[in-house]
C-alpha cells in the first residue's frame, strides 16, 4: 500500500497531465509494465480524463511487449525488457495502437531481485510525441512499492512535460 503522501503526488501530477492535455488538445495512451497499471489508474481518477485518455497496455511479460506494442523481438532477445530503446518503443507501440498523439512507458527492476541484468531501482521512462521520443533513466531506492510509485509519479510528470514543450 502506498503512503497518503505518496498517493497525493500521483493525484495532484495526474491531475496535471490531464490539464495539460485538455489545454493542448492532445490524447494520450500508458504502457506499463513495472507499474502494472498505477500510471492509467490515476490518469483515470481525473474528472474529464476521458477527453484525453485512449487507454493503456499492461505489459507485464515480454510476449506482450513484442505481440501487442511492436517492441522487436530481436531487441528483447538481446537486451532483455528493462532497456531504454525498449521502453522508447513501448512508448510508441501504445500510442499507435490506441490512437493517441503522446504515449508514455515505464519498465524496469523493482525487485526484490535484479532484472535482465539490471539493478533494483533501474527504471527507464519513455515519451513518444508527434516530434519524437525521448528516455529517462531512474535509479530509485526503496523496496517494490516505492519504486514502482515513484516510476508512476515520474512518468506523469514527464509525459506532462512533453505536452507543455510540443514535444
Amino acid at each position: 500500500m502506498q503512503a497518503p503522501d505518496a498517493q497525493f503526488h500521483l493525484e495532484e501530477a495526474a491531475a496535471q497531465l490531464v490539464a495539460v492535455a485538455t489545454e493542448s488538445g492532445c490524447l494520450l495512451a500508458t504502457a506499463e509494465s513495472l507499474t502494472g497499471g498505477m500510471v492509467g489508474q490515476f490518469i483515470c481518477s481525473v474528472p474529464g480524463a476521458s477527453a484525453v485518455y485512449r487507454g493503456g497496455v499492461i505489459s507485464y511479460a515480454t510476449e506482450v511487449k513484442a505481440q501487442v506494442l511492436g517492441v522487436p523481438v530481436g531487441l528483447l532477445a538481446e537486451r532483455g525488457a528493462v532497456d531504454a530503446d525498449v521502453a522508447l518503443a513501448m512508448a510508441a507501440g501504445t500510442a499507435r495502437v490506441c490512437g493517441a498523439d503522446y504515449g508514455v512507458a515505464t519498465t524496469g527492476a523493482a525487485g526484490p531481485e535484479p532484472c535482465d541484468g539490471k539493478p533494483v531501482g533501474r527504471v527507464y521512462l519513455a515519451v513518444y510525441g508527434p516530434t519524437g521520443g525521448c528516455v529517462v533513466e531512474k535509479n530509485y531506492a526503496g523496496g517494490r512499492a516505492g519504486i514502482r510509485v515513484q516510476a508512476a509519479h515520474h512518468a506523469l510528470l514527464l509525459l506532462a512535460e512533453a505536452i507543455g514543450n510540443n514535444f
